[in-house]
């Protein structure tokens, strides 16, 4: 069965990132507390400030979260096929215009950028008004929420910040828990 499954499905494609080998897989850190919260993101918000706003109200700037679904009056996503150039694995690619679109179900990380400032970074899997299944990288501060609310589930991340940061491995910058923050 092995042999015949093989022949019938492709081989998953190889990543090999272009630098030095780092044997940690997952970065991670410990948080002895967090808070869950259900935060309801208001029609006419994008995600970004559905999200930022609310969240740093209630001193959350470190989480991560589950987007239970909704209708979006406009959306834009990316999807990270090869790098052409080669210098890491993936490049996202310019936005994909989704025009309203529901959000079958999504995953989400706040944080701070290069800047210090709020970062949002969604992936989601799509379904478009003429009924397309798409997913990618939501373009947060141009996702724009439709007529209803959408339920977001929230686990805040109190023991440390997470920070976008240059990683040497992959060549790109990624969201990291790199430094300990001071909102315990």
């Amino acid at each position: 069965m092995t042999a015949q499954r093989s022949s019938v499905f492709p081989r998953p494609r190889t990543l090999i990132h272009p630098g030095a080998f780092n044997p940690v897989r997952i970065q991670s850190k410990l948080s002895r507390r967090a808070r869950h919260v259900r935060l309801l993101l208001q029609p006419g918000a994008s995600l970004f400030d559905g999200i930022v706003a609310p969240l740093g109200s209630l001193g959350i700037h470190s989480a991560s979260m589950t987007i239970l679904g909704g209708y979006f009056d406009t959306l834009q996503y990316c999807v990270a096929p090869p790098d052409p150039r080669h210098e890491a694995v993936i490049r996202y690619s310019a936005p994909i215009a989704a025009g309203p679109a529901y959000m079958v179900f999504g995953n989400a990380t706040l944080g701070k950028g290069m800047d210090g400032g709020p970062v949002v970074h969604c992936h989601a899997a799509l379904r478009t008004a003429q009924g397309a299944s798409k997913g990618g990288h939501v373009i947060a501060q141009d996702a724009i929420v439709g007529s209803w609310p959408i339920a977001v589930l929230v686990t805040s991340l109190d023991g440390f910040d997470l920070r976008v940061a240059f990683d040497p491995e992959t060549n790109i910058a990624l969201i990291q828990p790199l430094q300990e923050n001071h909102h315990e």
